[in-house]
């Protein structure tokens, strides 16, 4: 067993062994900047006489106490174990330790302002990183109340999960030798919390803007309400948009779960070189710093934001005040918060087309990971912590809330909410498994859940349903049955409660005129409904999107609909049109080519910003992956021409436009197109409304060195005038995107064999796929393959997932000389003995190469 893991059945063990109450966590943040000195005490139960170990992940280990007495760390410290044994009824440790800052976003992040050399410090602690911050039961079960006490840098500011005691008190003698001015040093203390799971604690610490607020608890309490961001990035704050959607959020949960928030306040922390889109520590949540926006974005992310907000707000009843036993359940987390967020972004702020987001965004990443040869059941079984760290995927989270949705279509919404807030109120401050939420589900509900469960929730697979409609020669259905297909692999039948819809031109709009809700189930479900009916212009299997499937047209429908897919009177109608045209080509049912140009004719009509983003994407994959290599070029020239066209068109400011043009950016390759960026970048030519900010700047700027038009002298230059900790992401993007073997090569060696920061490393990654010429990315398969074990051994898990995942070389795809195909084959054939979450990443990536050169077959064939 590698070194830092740690099984399910250990966990299992531990818990049944001991039962944790406290931990006072005392950590001194100002004794330099490689490590700082952590000590822990910790009161638990145990059966008297029994073994077991604690976790700890630090450089240098002083003093482990047990019960007063006193153990050689020598002996007891090995790998991320401290082993206990002869416990105690009753039992206090005692650790004292150095433990390390971290630069990968795991632990205690430690990161240096370019701008004015401030340092900022936070904590992530999901999966299994508070162990790098203080001694702990690293396992989800073994709640306690924690009491955090922070030395640190005087004129810092330091946010744990509970309010702090007080005022800093100053330290008489204190030397701050963590960088920063130097101003003394103080102690903050902090309340007590209820009962957490190890990974729901934080600390962040160092000079953070905030700004503050309150509300009114449903109980009568007021929660103080703060938002923080780094002091250089203060002027880009809007905390009055980021408090207007978490009060809409307060508002929404308590009245729908029935209880008021759990904690005893709500801080929002932007921090920097974050790895994920925010995380749910209870009372401190941390958000991806580029929420602050110092440049235009397209309103598709001011959305996420939103939504992002809203997700880890939900966690802090579902998965803070009641936590899943061990990571098997992270769904109940996951798919939870998903779901909620989504219904309260639609119902409760004036995001209202979020499902239509939730279709475009979320199930399309849902049905690409349920699809891959690693998919799982939504219950995943997590064998140990390196099956959890590579689970944060599209079924646990989009899967998961899709099939909720369709569980609320079935069951009624208030009847699922009244079984949630039974369920909070028999597990608050506890831990659950599946089986808890489903009890009062079916309470609440009076329906059996456990052969929905069965079918859903312990079983893989996504379906296909296909409609077979008949008409006369007047026009009128004779018949209508949809047939569902599932795949090989997991070839489950399961139940859908769906809707068909109707659709005719009305004064040249697409509007519904038919409507039948109903169930299907089986290989085959007549819709008798629909028999005698006039056959509308367009009919849409899983109307209003509440089934889990993929769906195809019939004949007639898909032709009305790639004529009249601006028609639509609704947006989402036309994204699962979208969907059923994207799942078609991605299963080379549907040439490349045809995507493409259904995209590039119609999307400068979709209203919905998310799907404007969502389908620039799909048209990069398809161009760099579906279409035949000899039609490659012509197609993605015309794609790239077609674009500009529509950005130079667009309204005026429009988020439209801003999304075409860096569109058009990353797809540039010609001469002309080029011009055209360079045209844009130096402002001999503006678009009315688009103002050229730093952002865009940079990536006109990498547009160019991705096609030999500028190289480092241009970074170097444009760096200068923007020296913040984003324009060095940018600049290490820009750099990987040299066009040179040299620059590819330096850039390899500085993600495989350096030790970059995560956002560093992952702009690196970005960067090096950045290529006109895929030869320049050949001399790397080798080195890809052989490079894998040791990455995955000597990196930490987040910097090991991003490396094999990033720089697998699906770009050479049908490159003869690459043969990635055969390599990945060899590589899986002499490693079967790797470790499981490594192998399952690899095949995820072959299947991508599989599903490449189908899709380019099916594109070839079509001449």
């Amino acid at each position: 067993m590698p070194a830092e893991n740690l099984t399910r059945a250990e966990a299992r063990e531990r818990a049944s062994t001991v039962a944790t109450q406290s931990y006072d966590v005392t950590l001194d943040l100002t004794t330099g900047p490689t490590t700082f000195a952590s000590r822990t005490v910790l009161r638990f139960t145990a059966t008297p006489g029994a073994s077991t170990f604690v976790d700890l992940i630090a450089p240098a280990v002083h003093e482990v106490t047990l019960n007063g007495r006193s153990l050689d760390p020598a002996q007891v410290v090995a790998d991320s174990r401290i082993a206990l044994d002869d416990l105690a009824e009753t039992n206090e440790l005692v650790v004292v330790a150095d433990c390390a800052y971290m630069n990968t976003g795991e632990g205690l992040h430690r990161f240096v302002d370019p701008v004015d050399d401030e340092v900022y410090l936070y904590s992530q602690f999901e999966v299994s990183d508070s162990r790098r911050v203080f001694a702990v039961f690293e396992q989800p079960d073994l709640k306690a109340e924690f009491t955090f006490t922070v030395t640190a840098p005087a004129h810092w500011v330091v946010v744990s999960n509970y309010p702090q005691v007080g005022e800093p008190v100053p330290v008489e003698g204190g030397v701050n030798r963590n960088g920063g001015r130097d101003e003394g040093t103080a102690t903050w203390t902090f309340e007590t919390t209820p009962p957490l799971s190890s990974y729901v604690t934080a600390v962040v610490a160092g000079p953070y803007h905030h700004e503050h607020s309150a509300l009114t608890s449903a109980d009568g309490r007021e929660i103080p309400l703060g938002v923080y961001c780094r002091g250089s990035l203060a002027q880009y704050l809007d905390t009055d948009e980021i408090l207007d959607v978490t009060r809409r959020g307060f508002t929404f949960y308590e009245e729908q779960f029935d209880r008021p928030y759990p904690f005893a306040k709500y801080d929002q922390l932007f921090v920097p070189e974050f790895n994920a889109g925010a995380m749910e520590n209870a009372g401190a949540v941390t958000f991806l710093e580029t929420y602050v926006f110092r440049s235009k974005v397209p309103e598709a992310t001011v959305e996420r934001r939103a939504v992002t907000i809203l997700h880890e707000l939900a966690h802090m009843w579902f998965g803070d005040l009641v936590t899943m036993r061990w990571w098997d359940d992270l769904w109940l987390n996951e798919s939870f918060a998903e779901y909620a967020s989504t219904l309260a972004a639609a119902e409760a702020t004036r995001w209202t087309s979020s499902w239509t987001t939730f279709s475009s965004l979320e199930k399309s990443w849902a049905y690409r990971q349920d699809q891959l040869p690693s998919t799982h059941p939504i219950v995943a079984d997590m064998r140990d912590l390196e099956d959890v760290e590579v689970n944060f995927d599209g079924i646990t989270y989009a899967k998961g809330a899709s099939v909720l949705k369709q569980l609320v279509a079935w069951v009624g919404q208030e009847e699922f909410f009244a079984g949630v807030r039974a369920y909070f109120a028999t597990h608050a401050w506890g831990n659950t498994e599946l089986r808890d939420l489903l009890t009062e589900l079916e309470r609440t509900s009076g329906r059996e859940l456990a052969p929905w469960s069965a079918l859903w929730l312990e079983q893989a697979g996504v379906t296909l349903l296909r409609p077979r409609v008949t008409s006369d020669e007047d026009g009128t259905i004779t018949s209508f049955t949809i047939h569902q297909e599932v795949p090989d692999e997991h070839p489950v039948l399961r139940p859908h409660r769906l809707a068909v819809g109707g659709y005719d031109l009305a004064d040249g709009r697409l509007v519904r005129t038919l409507h039948v809700e109903l169930d299907v189930d089986g290989e085959s479900t007549d819709v008798p409904e629909l028999v005698g009916q006039r056959r509308p212009l367009l009919l849409l299997v899983n109307d209003d999107d509440l089934a889990y499937a993929k769906v195809r047209l019939d004949e007639e429908s898909m032709a009305a609909a790639i004529e009249h897919l601006a028609a639509f009177d609704q947006s989402l109608p036309r994204t699962l049109i979208w969907a059923a045209a994207w799942d078609a080509t991605r299963d080379g049912e549907t040439p490349g080519r045809d995507y493409a140009d259904l995209i590039v004719r119609n999307v400068a009509h979709e209203t919905d910003s998310t799907v404007v983003l969502v389908l620039m994407r799909q048209l990069a994959t398809t161009l760099d992956l579906y279409v035949a290599p000899e039609h490659r070029e012509a197609a993605a020239t015309a794609a790239a021409d077609r674009l500009l066209e529509l950005a130079r068109s667009a309204p005026a400011g429009s988020d439209l436009q801003l999304q075409l043009l860096k569109a058009f950016a990353a797809r540039a390759a010609t001469a002309e197109q080029l011009d055209a960026v360079a045209g844009f970048l130096d402002e001999r030519e503006v678009l009315d409304g688009l103002r050229m900010d730093t952002d865009l700047r940079w990536e006109l700027l990498t547009a160019l060195v991705a096609g030999g038009r500028a190289d480092e002298v241009q970074i170097a230059a444009q760096l200068t005038q923007d020296p913040t900790a984003t324009g060095e992401r940018a600049a290490a993007q820009a750099r990987a995107a040299l066009p040179t073997a040299d620059g590819k090569r330096s850039t390899w060696e500085a993600i495989v064999h350096g030790d970059l920061p995560n956002a560093i490393q992952a702009a690196s990654i970005a960067g090096f796929g950045r290529v006109h010429d895929r030869a320049l990315l050949r001399p790397f398969v080798a080195a890809y393959f052989a490079s894998l074990e040791s990455v995955w051994k000597d990196k930490t898990s987040e910097i090991a997932q991003n490396i094999v995942v990033g720089l697998y070389p699906t770009l050479l795809a049908d490159d003869e000389a690459a043969d990635v195909l055969g390599a990945t084959d060899a590589w899986l054939a002499s490693h079967e003995d790797a470790t499981p979450a490594l192998r399952r990443l690899v095949l995820e990536a072959r299947d991508g190469v599989r599903r490449a050169l189908a899709a380019q077959q099916a594109d070839r064939a079509r001449g």
